[in-house]
This record gives C-alpha cells, structure tokens and sequence, in this order.
C-alpha cells in the first residue's frame, strides 16, 4: 500500500529509529509474531512501512494503515 508523501513523513517522524514498540495485530499470515512481541524500530521506508527489529528475532516490517503497533518508549 502506498503512502502519500506527508503521511510517510508523519510515519517517520512518529517512529525514529529506536523507538521501542509493542506489536497490538499484523495482517500477515505467515508470520510468526504475535500480539505481545516487542521490537525496536530500524526505519520507514517510503512506502511508509516500519521496519522492526522484533526481539525474537524478525525484522518483519509493519504495513502502515494495515497492521498495529503502539509505542513503548521513543529513543
């Protein structure tokens, strides 16, 4: 899903790198992560997805407008 410019801008001022997040639901049904996982946010890309480093592991990223985070702490 592509992101207009200022929302992809809004994504990356909203989640600098380092910022740590709780995953609340992701649409993948592949994945192995699960409500509950934590992770600390590497980049957005500019199709504005955010790009965790899960601690288990994964680096799957979030699909903005799609999947669900909410933040821990901000770096």
């Amino acid at each position: 899903m592509f992101q207009h410019n200022d929302q992809v801008k809004q994504v990356r001022e909203s989640n600098p790198k380092g910022t740590r997040v709780e995953l609340v639901s992701m649409s993948d049904p592949y994945t192995t992560l699960k409500a509950g996982d934590q992770g600390t946010v590497n980049f957005v890309d500019d199709a504005g997805t955010i790009f965790v480093n899960w601690d288990s592991g994964s680096t799957l990223g979030v699909v903005y407008g799609v999947d669900v985070i909410k933040h821990l702490r901000s770096c």
